[in-house]
């Protein structure tokens, strides 16, 4: 299957909003922030190409600016909560490229535009504990879907940890993990109990990143 970018993609007029936003604000945001990013090894330091799932804990609604300054060099798609999608900041989110879900009830579309954007090249990030965590600096319980995603795209996965940030004290710190190729992992079609399986160790993986956050 190829998964590479569309070249085409790259000087669509579809995408100029999204660019414009990401060029003007990068200064100001890369000054606010001052960003400093971390990588678990090597492998995770090469960039991504083609299709990929970006997934990163949930602190803040500031989150999606933080992954974009890590992964400074793609477009981001990213999902999000319909119930955030259907208020006042509809027209923005819409221009960003954003995907707006229903966690409680995934319809066939949403996993087919999901699903296209993938196979197309495209990246898509999400939040899989589903929402903002409590506060506690513990993540929520990871949901599956991001599993059924990767595999039916057949895309690696490439995990992110945030470290909650307090602006003015502290550099802002993220974590970016070596890619997980789950269709190498898991040939054919995966049993439930290993999808959970493969959802836990997802979740191991952002912890394992976090202690890199805290330590470095």
């Amino acid at each position: 299957m190829n998964n590479q970018p569309n070249k085409a993609k790259l000087f669509s007029l579809k995408y100029f909003f999204v660019d414009f936003v990401r060029v003007t604000g990068a200064l100001p945001t890369l000054l606010w922030y001052r960003p400093k990013i971390l990588y678990e090894n090597e492998a995770a330091k090469q960039k991504i190409k083609g299709g990929a799932l970006v997934i990163s804990n949930h602190n803040c609604f500031f989150d999606p600016v933080y992954v974009m300054l890590a992964i400074w060099y793609r477009r981001h798609h990213f999902i999000i909560n319909q119930e955030f999608y259907d208020t006042k900041a509809k027209w923005f989110l819409d221009r960003v490229m954003c995907i707006p879900i229903d966690t409680k009830n995934t319809g066939f579309q949403t996993m087919k535009v999901i699903n296209d954007h993938l196979t197309g090249g495209d990246l898509v990030s999400m939040f899989p504990e589903g929402h903002i965590n409590d506060g506690s600096g513990e993540m929520r319980q990871f949901k599956s879907g991001m599993v059924l995603m990767s595999m039916r795209a057949k895309v690696p996965i490439v995990p992110v940890y945030v470290r909650e940030h307090k602006p003015r004290s502290a550099r802002l710190r993220v974590v970016i993990g070596e890619p997980i190729d789950i269709n190498k992992l898991y040939a054919g079609r995966p049993s439930m109990s290993d999808i959970e399986a493969i959802t836990n160790r997802l979740f191991e993986k952002e912890n394992e990143l976090k202690a890199i956050a805290f330590q470095r």
